[in-house]
């Protein structure tokens, strides 16, 4: 048991990597809360958003409710397998995180608003684990689509950072790196806390609250 949960917890190489498929694999058609398609292209002016907090069940349910948010969905993304399915993925075996893909409006929320919700509802000092979860797809990482994306998550990463050091906690070990592909996860993944509600969540947080250099930085966004 320990040999198989240090392999989980180690990332694969390209050359180690699971090899995949070339298609697809099958996922939902509509967002189970908005009753929207999930794959239809959202309104102009509209962006995304992509991070890895753990179990990506507790993490959608985070942000639909949030205003403004138009979709969420589910997948992986940041490894190596092309169109992973959910089992390949808990191996270890493909590198890939649990992501949520969130469709906003600015107007309505910010990204740095997305940013304080991401930071203040998981540990993101665990590595590659999120509290009983352990294995590489339940790993910390802010996976950003512009460079104004990248700089405000690097920015907020140093709040936060000095804000877990004062209370006396650890280093953040998210990674921030470009969003790369993102692979829909199977159909019954997608929202699935609204389909089942008493299902396990997983999400929890280090107890800080947001810093004082993000709570400011949202006034002036």
């Amino acid at each position: 048991m320990f040999g198989f949960e240090r392999k989980k917890a180690a990332m694969p190489t390209a050359k180690t990597a699971l090899a995949g498929r070339a298609t697809a694999i099958a996922t939902a058609s509509h967002h189970y809360v908005f009753d929207r398609p999930l794959k239809e292209q959202p309104p102009e002016g509209y962006e995304r958003a992509m991070f890895g907090l753990g179990c990506f069940w507790g993490a959608e349910r985070l942000f639909w409710k949030l205003d403004g948010i138009y979709l969420t969905m589910v997948g992986y993304s940041a490894g190596y397998t092309p169109n992973p399915t959910y089992d390949e993925v808990c191996t270890g075996g493909t590198g890939h995180n649990e992501v949520v893909l969130v469709i906003f409006d600015p107007k309505v929320i910010g990204y740095h608003e997305l940013l304080v919700h991401f930071w203040e509802n998981h540990d993101p000092t665990q590595g590659m684990r999120q509290g009983n979860d352990v294995g590489t797809q339940y790993r910390s990482g802010l996976y950003v689509y512009n460079d104004d994306q990248e700089q405000e998550a690097n920015e907020s990463k140093q709040a936060f950072q000095r804000a877990l050091t004062q209370s006396g906690l650890g280093a953040i070990t998210t990674e921030i790196l470009p969003a790369q592909t993102f692979y829909f996860a199977e159909g019954y993944h997608q929202q699935y806390l609204a389909k089942n509600p008493d299902g396990y969540c997983g999400l929890g947080g280090t107890g800080v609250n947001c810093p004082v250099g993000l709570s400011v930085h949202l006034v002036d966004g």
